[in-house]
């Protein structure tokens, strides 16, 4: 039976109560997705993320949960705020950071770009089937050569033929692509400059899509090197209104706060499996629990998570009311990965030599913070995003 929203309990780590300032439904879905979360994925994850394979079993039932869209009007299954979707992302990133991203990707970059970018035609085509789970999409931006610089520095090319385009170049670490059935390509014009995207199916000749291996985090990502071999795409796949980097950026932005949240789900994830480990470990003929110091470890966790939900909070409220920038988005992104990346050592320290081993529950959180720190923007790029604004000055070049 599913929890509704007076069922539902507060995480525990969620120390000053924030989640209480969600309505009813958003809390009552919460707790379905929650539930559906530590029986469903919670067993499997550590296995599918030693073997690096995807546990594709869970793209339709995230999909009935509503997990694809939820800030698409046209696909969404209630009325929402991003506060509510943000703690999805942390919800989802407290069980496994492999599944949280691959929903990042469908929903939160392909699914975006159609709605930010995509002609109403487009949107209708698109979007209600990757809301069902029908269709999984992915997200060619970054390159070999190319990543903090996308703005300014892509290769990829588009040149349009009549009512064709052709695009030749190379993309990497694009997460869902060995599987998905469509991609966003973002390419330059040749005869603008501009970066534009297109609607690219995995069965479009000239369209590659290989897997990166021997990854030390998000094993269960399909990553992948692409590779656009003239690659003939129809002007009805070009999304109608992307005609610069601007949509680009604006998907982004949408984004990169909840990959903060997300960030503090996997702080979560770790500091609960290291509360646990403290509670049941006895050494000198106590649990470790009782010991100073590591009563010090798990503070300095909680204080981390409960200051990086605050800003988080904060900067999806500031969404909510049409006023957040990609400087709010930033500073979140900047903040909270910088606090995982610390709370997630500490938590392995609690644990001692067994924080190491997948078994004791730190170790897959440990390793996975190191992409969710890196992608979707440094942590130096975001700081300059927030330098720009508090300066009026740009230091990227």
């Amino acid at each position: 039976m599913s929890m509704t929203a007076a069922q539902t309990p507060l995480l525990e780590s969620d120390f000053y109560r924030f989640q209480e300032q969600l309505t009813d439904q958003e809390r009552d879905s919460l707790g379905r997705l929650r539930e559906y979360l530590e029986r469903d994925v919670a067993p499997i994850a550590d296995q599918y993320w030693a073997r690096a394979e995807f546990p594709k079993q869970v793209i339709a039932p995230l999909a009935e949960l509503g997990m694809y869209g939820p800030g698409i009007p046209l696909v969404r299954q209630f009325e929402n705020s991003a506060v509510y979707r943000g703690w999805a992302a942390l919800e989802l990133g407290r069980i496994d950071a492999g599944v949280s991203t691959f929903i990042g990707v469908q929903s939160g970059l392909a699914m975006n770009s159609i709605a930010v970018a995509g002609s109403d035609e487009q949107q209708r085509e698109w979007l209600p089937r990757m809301a069902s789970g029908e269709i999984v999409g992915a997200f060619g931006l970054t390159e070999p050569l190319s990543g903090s610089d996308s703005a300014r520095g892509l290769r990829t090319t588009a040149r349009r033929e009549g009512d064709t385009w052709v695009l030749n170049g190379s993309k990497r670490w694009i997460g869902n692509a060995t599987f998905a059935d469509v991609t966003v390509i973002w390419a330059k014009d040749e005869s603008d400059n501009q970066v534009k995207g297109f609607l690219v199916t995995s069965d479009t000749p000239g369209f590659t899509a290989t897997k990166i291996e021997d990854k030390i985090a998000l094993r269960s990502v399909q990553n992948a090197d692409i590779t656009l071999e003239d690659v003939r795409v129809p002007e009805a796949r070009r999304l109608q209104h992307a005609d610069s980097f601007r949509s680009t950026a604006t998907v982004l932005r949408l984004t990169r706060t909840e990959v903060a949240w997300q960030a503090v789900g996997i702080s979560i994830g770790a500091y609960e499996a290291a509360l646990r480990y403290a509670q049941e470990r006895v050494q000198f003929g106590k649990p470790i629990a009782s010991h100073q110091l590591i009563q010090d470890l798990l503070v300095k966790s909680l204080m981390n998570i409960t200051a990086s939900i605050a800003l988080c909070t904060q900067a999806s409220a500031l969404q909510d009311q049409g006023v957040g920038g990609d400087e709010h988005s930033a500073m979140a992104k900047a903040f909270a990965t910088t606090k995982m990346r610390e709370t997630v050592g500490w938590c392995r320290e609690v644990q001692g030599g067994n924080g190491i081993v997948l078994e004791k529950g730190v170790a897959r959180f440990f390793a996975d913070a190191e992409a969710i720190y890196s992608y979707e923007g440094t942590r130096e790029v975001n700081t300059l995003i927030v330098g720009r604004a508090v300066t009026g000055q740009g230091a990227f070049v």
